[in-house]
């Protein structure tokens, strides 16, 4: 998660200031999610970026990306997640996910 309010895209940002309660039961939520089985952190956040492009959330997966990057997963990996993704969910939305990492990659 962001570090600070500030941090957050504006939407969320703007639902974690108008409702702290609900952001922080959401905070806790992804939190306890993480912390239920024996999967790492890294293996985690690559599982999170390919349920965002699965998803077609354009702001989960650049989000995701973003976070990786951050805890030196390298642009190479996060590719190749949307790689991954083409026999399964189809090329198209392999290819839009691939193209929203890209714009993570290019901005970092």
């Amino acid at each position: 998660m962001p570090n600070s309010l500030e941090e957050l895209p504006s939407g969320a940002g703007n639902v974690a200031r108008t409702y702290p309660a609900v952001w922080e039961a959401y905070s806790a939520l992804g939190r306890a999610c993480t912390s239920a089985g024996p999967i790492d952190g890294r293996i985690a956040r690559l599982l999170k970026l390919a349920f965002a492009i699965g998803a077609s959330s354009e702001g989960a997966v650049h989000s995701h990306a973003r976070r990786a990057v951050e805890e030196g997963i390298s642009p190479a990996e996060l590719k190749h997640v949307a790689i991954l993704a083409i026999p399964t969910i189809g090329f198209p939305q392999a290819v839009k996910g691939l193209t929203w990492i890209e714009d993570v990659i290019r901005s970092e």
